[in-house]
C-alpha cells in the first residue's frame, strides 16, 4: 500500500477531477443549451448513449478525428425507440462512424455513413488522408464482406479501398512517409477447408489448428500487398515502423490462444523479410515502438518467474507492468521500473493495452496508469531516468499527439459524464471540450458520485465509488445495491455510471444507493494490494465488502433492511460466495459468475489466471482449498433469493459453473431462477439482451428487496 493513500484519498473527496481544471474545461467546450433535469434516467436513456471510441489527433493538431458508436435499428419508428420500445423495428447493430471537429473548436461533422460502420481512424503522416477499418458491400451471412483499410482524401472525393485481403484486418499503422501501410490479417482458410466449413463437415480439434495473424504490408499507390512476416506464431497489435521504413516491430506469441502468454518482441527487416527477436524472456505486454532516431524501442513486460508446465504456458504473474527500452545498437535491453513508483503502466483501452509513446524529440515516454478510481498520465524522462506525473485524478484515455507534441487530443468522461473528445496543450493545464455527444442528459436529473474510505477488519485502508440517490439527503437512509467488479485484477473508476453493465445512475433515479467496492486484489492500489488476495479469495476481499456495507449504515446512509448484492465475473464469483456467507442482502444477481473452482480451472480459457491464485492446478496438495473457497461448496447456506445470468457461448466461465450453483438451489428448495442468452460470452452484447438484462436484474431486486417489481415502467 502507498503511504500517500490517505492524503491521496482526502484530496480526492474534496474535487476529484481539480488537477486540471476540468470545471473550466467543461465551460469552455461544445455549448449546449441548458436544461433543468426533470426526470430519473430510463433504461432507454442507457441504451441510447453514443460512446466516444477511437481519438486521432492530425499531425499539424489542428483537426480531430473519432469514431463514436451507438445502436443502429433503421425500421424503427422513431416514437417508438424514444420509448424504449423498438420491438416493430430491425434487428439492432451497435455500429460506430467517423467524425470531425477542428481542435480549435467548431461544429463536428460526419465523415462516414457506411452500413456496417468504420472503426481506428488514422491520420497519413502529411495529414491529408484519414485511412480507417470497414465493412462495405451488399452481401450478407457467411460470404458478408470483411474489414478492409479505406482511404478517404479530406480534401475531398470518395473512401478508397486499399486492401482486398480474403479474411478481416485487424490492425494496422502508416509508414512514416505515408507510401505504404503495414497491416494484421489472419491466415486464409484453404479453399478445400472453407468448401468443407459450409457444407458443414467441419470437427474441431481443441486447441489445436490454429489460424495466425501475419504482418503485410500494401503500397498505397500500387495497392500492392507483401507478406512481411510469416511463421510459427500470432502478431498482436499494429507494428511499429523504424523512422527510415525500412523495419518494422511488433509482438507475437505461439498461438491465438488467450490463455498464451508466451510473448516476445521481434524486428523484421522489410527488405530482406529477415526476423530477430528482441526481448529475452517472452514476457511481453504491448509491442514494441521505435524510438524518433531508430535507436531505441520501447515495450513493457510483466515479468514472469513461476515455472512453466508441459505445455509451456506459465501461470499469469500478478506484478506491475513495467517499461523496458532496447538498444538497437548494442542489443541491450534496459528495465526502468522503479519499484518506489509503484505504478503498472497502461490501462485497457479498446479490449488492448496501448505501448507507451514517444514525445516527437524522444526524450520521453507517455503513458498514462490506473491511480486508485481514476488515472494519471506520466511521462519517463529518459536522459534523467526520472518518472514525472504529468496530471491525475482524470478519466481520460486514447491520448494522441500532434507531431511537434504540443498538443493532445483524447476521451475523457466524468462521474457525471460520459466520455467526450478533448484537446489539451502538453500539460493537461486547461482542456478544451470538443463535443456534446449526448446533449438529451442535461434533461436527466442524475446521482452525485463521490469517494468513500473506510478501515477493514485488518486495518486496511480501503476505497470505493458511491453513487448517491437523485437528490440525496443527509440523514435518510436508503435502500443500498453492492456491485463488485470483475478481475479480480480489475478495478471500478469513478466513471459515469450508465451503461447495460453498470446501470448505476438509473438506480439511483429509482432512490438507491450504489456502492463500488475496490476491494484488495483490484489494481490502481499498488502491487501489494493486488497481490493481497492471492490464496485468499472470499476472505480478506470479502472482509474489505463487507466492512464498506458497515461503515455506509454507520453513517447513515444504507438502510440495513434493504440491501442487494450482484457482480459480473469474478464479481459474480463473490456474489455467489456472499450469499454463502451471510443473509443480510434481500437479494443477488450473479453474472458470469465462478462458483467451482476445481472444474472451472479445467474447463475455462483462462486456467492460468485462477492457478496464479491457488497455487497452481488443483492437485492433491491444493485440491482441498480449491473446495474451500468454492461456493459450490457452501450452497446449502443460500438463504438469498439469486438471480443467475450468464452467456450461452461463455468460454471464459463456461455454462456448468451457474449449471452446478443452481442445480444444488434447486434441490434444496431455495429461490433461484438461471437465465441464459444465446449466442453471447462473456458478457452481454446484443441490444435485447442488454435491454433484458437490466429489466431482469431490476425487477428481481426490488421484487425481493423491496417487495416490489415495477421494471415495466422503465
Amino acid at each position: 500500500m502507498l503511504p500517500t493513500f490517505r492524503a491521496a484519498i482526502t484530496r480526492r473527496l474534496a474535487l476529484p477531477c481539480s488537477a486540471i481544471g476540468l470545471a473550466t474545461a467543461l465551460a469552455g467546450g461544445a455549448r449546449v443549451e441548458a436544461q433543468a433535469p426533470t426526470r430519473p434516467m430510463s433504461f432507454a436513456d442507457i441504451m441510447a448513449i453514443r460512446q466516444v471510441g477511437v481519438v486521432a489527433l492530425s499531425p499539424d493538431g489542428k483537426l480531430v478525428a473519432y469514431s463514436v458508436s451507438e445502436w443502429e435499428h433503421p425500421n424503427a419508428k422513431a416514437s417508438d425507440a424514444a420509448a424504449g420500445d423498438t420491438s416493430l423495428g430491425d434487428r439492432h447493430d451497435l455500429r460506430s462512424h467517423l467524425w470531425l471537429v477542428p481542435a480549435t473548436g467548431g461544429e463536428p461533422r460526419q465523415l462516414t455513413f457506411s452500413e456496417r460502420g468504420e472503426s481506428q481512424p488514422a491520420w497519413s503522416p502529411d495529414g491529408r488522408s484519414l485511412a480507417f477499418l470497414s465493412a462495405r458491400g451488399p452481401v450478407s451471412g457467411e460470404d458478408a464482406p470483411r474489414a478492409q483499410i479505406w482511404v478517404l482524401p479530406l480534401e475531398g472525393g470518395e473512401a478508397w479501398q486499399l486492401t482486398s485481403a480474403r479474411d478481416a484486418v485487424t490492425g494496422f499503422s502508416w509508414s512514416p512517409d505515408g507510401k505504404r501501410v503495414a497491416y494484421l490479417v489472419t491466415d486464409s482458410m484453404s479453399r478445400g477447408d472453407e468448401a468443407k466449413r459450409r457444407r458443414r463437415d467441419d470437427p474441431q480439434v481443441f486447441e489445436s489448428n490454429f489460424r495466425l495473424s501475419h504482418v503485410w504490408v500494401i503500397d498505397v499507390t500500387t495497392r500492392r500487398p507483401t507478406e512481411v512476416a510469416h511463421g510459427d506464431y500470432t502478431v498482436r497489435g499494429a507494428p511499429s515502423w523504424s523512422p527510415d521504413g525500412s523495419k518494422l516491430a511488433f509482438s507475437s506469441a505461439p498461438s491465438p490462444l488467450i490463455r498464451d502468454n508466451r510473448t516476445d518482441a521481434y524486428v523484421a527487416t522489410i527488405g530482406t523479410k529477415q526476423i530477430e527477436k528482441i526481448s529475452q524472456a517472452s514476457d511481453v505486454s504491448t509491442g514494441p515502438v521505435f524510438s524518433p532516431d531508430g535507436k531505441t524501442l520501447a515495450f513493457t513486460i510483466v515479468p514472469n518467474s513461476r515455472d512453466a508446465p508441459a505445455d509451456g504456458i506459465r501461470e499469469r504473474e500478478l506484478v506491475n507492468e513495467r517499461i523496458v527500452l532496447y538498444d538497437v545498437a548494442s542489443k541491450r535491453l534496459t528495465d526502468l521500473y522503479d519499484p518506489r513508483s509503484d505504478i503498472s503502466v497502461g490501462i485497457f483501452f479498446e479490449g488492448q493495452k496501448p505501448p507507451p509513446q514517444w514525445s516527437p524529440d524522444g526524450a520521453r515516454l507517455l503513458f498514462t496508469a490506473g491511480e486508485r478510481a481514476f488515472i494519471a498520465v506520466y511521462a519517463y524522462d529518459v536522459a534523467a531516468k526520472k518518472l514525472d506525473r504529468i496530471v491525475g485524478g482524470v478519466l481520460a484515455r486514447g491520448l494522441s499527439w500532434s507531431q511537434d507534441g504540443r498538443r493532445v487530443a483524447f476521451a475523457m468522461e466524468t462521474p457525471m459524464s460520459p466520455a467526450e473528445v478533448y484537446v489539451s496543450d502538453a500539460t493537461f493545464a486547461t482542456p478544451r471540450r470538443l463535443t456534446t455527444l449526448n446533449p438529451q442528459l442535461t434533461s436527466i436529473a442524475l446521482g452525485q458520485s463521490r469517494i468513500v474510505t473506510w478501515t477493514s477488519t485488518d486495518g486496511t485502508p480501503v476505497e470505493g465509488v458511491l453513487l448517491e440517490p437523485v437528490g440525496y439527503q443527509p440523514g435518510r437512509r436508503y435502500p443500498l445495491l453492492v456491485e463488485a467488479h470483475g478481475g479480480p485484477t480489475g478495478v471500478t473508476l469513478a466513471s459515469f455510471k450508465a451503461t447495460a453493465s453498470a446501470p448505476g445512475q438509473f438506480w439511483v433515479g429509482q432512490g438507491w444507493a450504489v456502492l463500488y467496492p475496490n476491494p484488495r486484489g483490484s489494481t490502481n492500489y499498488g502491487e501489494k494490494f493486488m497481490r493481497a488476495n492471492i490464496m485468499d479469495w472470499g476472505g480478506g476481499d470479502y472482509q474489505d465488502i463487507m466492512t464498506g456495507v458497515d461503515h455506509l449504515i454507520r453513517t447513515g446512509i444504507a438502510d440495513s433492511t434493504r440491501m442487494a448484492f450482484e457482480g459480473h465475473s469474478y464479481g459474480g464469483y463473490m456474489t455467489a460466495w456472499v450469499v454463502t456467507q451471510t443473509e443480510r442482502f434481500k437479494a443477488a444477481r450473479m453474472s458470469a459468475g465462478l462458483t467451482d473452482l476445481q472444474s472451472m480451472y479445467g474447463t475455462t480459457d483462462l486456467p492460468g489466471y485462477i492457478g496464479a491464485f491457488f497455487k497452481g492446478r488443483p492437485t492433491q496438495e491444493t485440491l482441498d482449498f480449491y473446495r474451500a473457497r468454492s461456493p459450490i461448496t457452501f450452497a446449502g447456506n443460500v438463504r438469498t433469493p439469486l438471480l443467475i445470468i450468464h452467456g450461452a457461448n461463455d468460454e471464459r466461465v463456461p455454462t456448468g459453473q451457474p449449471m452446478e450453483l443452481f442445480r444444488a438451489l434447486k434441490d434444496l428448495g431455495r429461490t433461484v431462477e438461471l437465465v441464459f442468452y444465446p449466442r453471447e460470452g462473456h458478457g452481454q452484447s446484443e441490444y435485447y439482451h442488454r435491454l433484458d438484462r437490466m429489466r431482469r436484474e431490476y425487477d428481481w431486486i426490488t421484487r425481493y428487496t423491496l417487495a416490489r417489481s415495477d421494471s415495466s415502467r422503465h
